[in-house]
């Protein structure tokens, strides 16, 4: 697969920045393609094989978080990346609420989005499957290699953050991790966002599993973080 390079699908209706954005990840190793408002966009997504989404929040025909949540329903493996003017952070939580990896505040630097979305891609690729890599509990699997999930021997599908917080818990049972740091592991020691953002994330994995039979695997510690538990 060398010399294939990453494709991405840019929608935002402002062409300008677009044009711009197109420019800076092109050179950071993307195949670009872009789209004015999210029917466009949607149409794209339906055309082939895409490794990355950004979405603009605010599109017209149809608004990035109904678009992200259409997708998420469709493909849970796919990274998206939110566009947003807003600064509140209860939009941002929304954001991940309908299933977004992570977000990008206007007025932002070209370089950092084409950073982020490196950074993304490389947490989203699965290796080759070997016997290394897997995480074995009572009625559950975490297949590193695979990115494969099994609960009571059905498979929950996970985006690729939910993967990585999964994972980063599992792999240390009891060790208890605060907020920060789950902020600073799974999205990266110089990203800045609101500490609540984990616990939207912990709430989404928690349902998916429970949606197949009671999960009690993550633990809250009151005041602290997170911990992965084996139940006796």
């Amino acid at each position: 697969m060398s010399g294939i390079k990453p494709k991405v699908l840019l929608a935002d209706d402002e062409a300008g920045l677009r044009e711009l954005l197109r420019v800076y990840l092109e050179h950071a190793g993307f195949d670009v393609i872009e789209a004015g408002d999210g029917l466009e966009a949607e149409r794209e997504l339906a055309g082939g094989h895409l490794d990355l989404l950004i979405l603009d929040i605010m599109m017209p025909k149809l608004d990035g978080l109904t678009l992200c949540k259409k997708v998420r329903e469709q493909e849970e493996g796919l990274p998206i990346l939110l566009l947003t003017a807003k600064g509140e952070e209860a939009d941002r939580l929304v954001g991940f609420e309908c299933g977004a990896d992570d977000y990008v505040v206007k007025p932002f630097s070209p370089r950092e989005l084409a950073a982020r979305a490196k950074a993304m891609l490389r947490r989203s690729v699965k290796p080759q499957p070997t016997e290394e890599g897997r995480l074995v509990y009572p009625y559950l699997l975490i297949d590193n290699t695979l990115h494969r999930i099994e609960w009571h021997d059905a498979e929950v599908v996970l985006t690729p953050k939910e993967f990585s917080l999964l994972h980063l818990l599992a792999r240390t049972p009891r060790q208890v991790f605060s907020r920060e740091q789950i902020m600073s592991q799974a999205w990266g020691e110089n990203y800045f966002a609101e500490l609540r953002i984990v616990d939207v994330h912990m709430k989404n994995l928690r349902e998916k599993f429970n949606a197949i039979g009671p999960f009690h695997y993550l633990q809250t510690v009151r005041g602290i973080g997170y911990k992965f538990e084996v139940p006796k």
